[in-house]
C-alpha cells in the first residue's frame, strides 16, 4: 500500500511504549532516609520473631513501632527533682498543720486554706514530674 505525504499528517502519533515495573509511588510516601541500627544476634533474632508473627519484615514493624507506640516519659529533669523534694517537705508541713487542726488543736491558718494550698502543692509536685492532673478531685488524671 502505498502511502500519500497527506496521510502522514492525519495519522495518531504512536502510542508512547509502556513501561512495565511497579507504580511509583506518591512523592510524599518515598522513602529515601535510612537509619542504621545494630542489634546483637539475639535482638535480631527477636525482631524477626515478631515481625513474622505480624506478617511484617523486620524494617515494617520497627517503622511500626517507632511511629505508632508510646514511648515512657522523658527523665525528669534534676531541678524538678530537687523542687520535687522540696515540695514535698512543704507538704508534709501542710499536712501535720491539717492534722492537728483535724484534732481540734489551735492552728493560725484557715482550714479551707491548708486544703487549698495541699491541692496546689500536690498539683505543682505531679506537674513537675510531668504527670496529667484533673483539679477536680486530688488524684492525678490517668493517662
Amino acid at each position: 500500500m502505498l502511502v500519500s505525504p497527506d496521510d502522514s499528517l492525519h495519522r495518531d502519533p504512536p502510542a508512547a511504549k509502556r513501561r512495565g515495573g511497579r507504580p511509583r509511588s506518591a512523592a510524599a510516601d518515598v522513602r529515601i532516609a535510612t537509619i542504621g541500627v545494630r542489634v546483637s544476634v539475639a535482638e535480631y533474632d527477636a525482631l524477626r520473631a515478631k515481625a513474622g508473627a505480624m506478617a511484617m519484615t523486620p524494617a515494617q514493624w520497627l517503622r511500626e513501632a517507632a511511629l505508632t507506640r508510646r514511648l515512657p516519659a522523658p527523665p525528669v529533669a534534676a531541678i524538678n527533682r530537687e523542687q520535687y523534694a522540696e515540695l514535698g517537705r512543704l507538704a508534709a508541713n501542710l499536712n501535720q498543720l491539717t492534722r492537728l487542726a483535724n484534732e481540734g488543736q489551735r492552728v493560725t491558718i484557715a482550714t479551707e486554706l491548708l486544703g487549698r494550698l495541699s491541692s496546689e502543692v500536690s498539683r505543682l509536685r505531679l506537674g513537675l514530674l510531668g504527670a496529667g492532673w484533673n483539679g477536680d478531685t486530688d488524684r492525678p488524671a490517668s493517662k
